[in-house]
């Protein structure tokens, strides 16, 4: 199977829901001749033209807003913010708007929009363009959130999001952006709300999303070294939450650990262990559910200090060395 980046898998997905259905549209800012910040979509303008890769203007209220108005009249927008942070400036439009305008209007109304967003740190951003907000996203009903981790379920989420009838925040981590990975040529989706197990173990889960998945991962390979067995489960979508596969790893290996980049207060992690602690995997936990997440800080510029406000390979196999005794 031919090897593509997670930018390449974005743009692939939207020049063929764009292709597919000419309701589908793309807006943001500098996405058209510049091709987007993260070069997400080179060349996307020249196929599809200025109607349909519309450069906005530096507003991500109007931005959002409009993308609102579009899709619950008629039309499917995927609306790029450049940084995942500036969401903020439109929250209201997300989220006291688009998320809730099919419930207002007892189902009549439907709002198919896709936010898409590059989010987290690692590039030097500094703390207001490089936080994972996940979880302020997530407590809004009526919003779903995606947050893939390798180029496959990029292009498969995506191209799901597109399709569904509810606005998604689909959150990029950006360095993610030139990681290569498997992704086939012909036609496939990943369906919202199913969890992925990205590797099998017997003596300890991991719950993870987005970036923290292939350092989850790589740290399961290294312990496998040693004989200890650790089972990867990548949520992949925030909301809806695939529960059935996290309950069930966790009956399974009897040890729970959660990792996020986000910062651990009010993170969403908190909800995954709720989850398990509200479910019968509760009564097979041989230990406390752990998690390793964010600092409470805000992301530092100094290159040492911002690897070290968030999650760490060092920290997670401590972590799990721990839980095991």
């Amino acid at each position: 199977m031919r090897e593509i980046t997670y930018a390449e898998a974005i743009r692939e997905a939207m020049s063929e829901e764009m292709r597919r259905d000419p309701s589908v549209f793309f807006m943001g800012e500098d996405i058209g001749v510049y091709g987007g910040a993260f070069g997400v979509s080179v060349g996307m303008i020249d196929e599809f033209g200025p109607e349909r890769v519309r450069d906005t203007p530096i507003s991500e209220a109007a931005i959002i807003g409009a993308a609102a108005g579009a899709a619950v009249t008629g039309s499917r927008p995927i609306a790029e913010i450049q940084f995942s942070d500036f969401v903020a400036i439109g929250l209201d439009q997300l989220g006291n708007q688009a998320a809730k305008m099919r419930y207002m209007f007892g189902g009549r109304a439907q709002v198919p929009m896709v936010v898409r967003a590059p989010a987290g740190s690692g590039t030097g951003a500094a703390a207001q363009h490089s936080q994972s907000q996940e979880a302020i996203y997530c407590h809004i009903p009526g919003l779903k959130v995606v947050t893939p981790s390798t180029p496959y379920d990029a292009k498969g989420l995506l191209k799901s999001a597109i399709r569904d009838n509810n606005p998604v925040v689909f959150l990029e981590q950006k360095l993610l952006y030139r990681v290569k990975g498997p992704v086939p040529e012909e036609e496939y989706t990943v369906p919202l709300g199913r969890a992925d197990v990205k590797r099998t173990g017997r003596d300890l889960t991991i719950v993870t999303w987005g970036r923290m998945a292939g350092m989850c991962l790589e740290t399961a390979v290294r312990l496998a070294e040693e004989g200890i067995d650790v089972e990867v489960v990548d949520l992949r979508s925030l909301v809806p939450l695939d529960k059935e596969t996290v309950v069930e790893s966790v009956k399974k290996t009897g040890h729970l650990l959660i990792v996020h980049e986000a910062v651990q207060s009010a993170g969403y992690g908190g909800e995954i262990a709720a989850l398990v602690a509200d479910s019968e995997a509760f009564f097979y936990l041989d230990a406390p559910i752990r998690r390793v997440a964010g600092l409470d800080v805000p992301i530092p510029y100094n290159p040492t200090l911002e690897r070290n406000a968030v999650p760490t390979p060092e920290r997670i196999e401590r972590a799990v060395r721990d839980l095991l005794g």
